[in-house]
């Protein structure tokens, strides 16, 4: 799901849904951990306002993106346990949106 898409759907999200989201959008493989934190890093260094939540999703959530887990992609991000994998919650206005899309390996 694109961007606008997740925006239309709901104004708060999260970021891993953000992260895949923008993924797509950028052709980018949403299932690197490590790409994942330096799209964070960005966020942060730009200062986005964006809340630190926790994220889980239960052994029924089979929940997947192109054949990829976002279970197992949250899973492994908790494993880091820092600042730049961790989860949160991005309120997606016009500003947001417009940093979100700057962002480029």
């Amino acid at each position: 799901m694109s961007l606008d898409e997740i925006r239309k759907k709901v104004l708060y999200q999260n970021s891993i849904e953000v992260w895949i989201g923008l993924s797509k959008e950028k052709n980018m493989n949403w299932v690197d951990t490590e790409n994942y934190k330096k799209f964070i890093t960005f966020l942060l260094k730009n200062d986005l306002k964006m809340k630190q939540m926790s994220i889980c999703f239960d052994e029924s959530d089979n929940a997947s993106v192109g054949g990829h887990s976002k279970k197992v992609f949250a899973n492994k991000l908790a494993a880091f346990n820092d600042e730049n994998s961790s989860c949160y919650s991005i309120k997606l206005n016009d500003s947001a949106i417009e940093l979100i899309r700057k962002f480029d390996l």
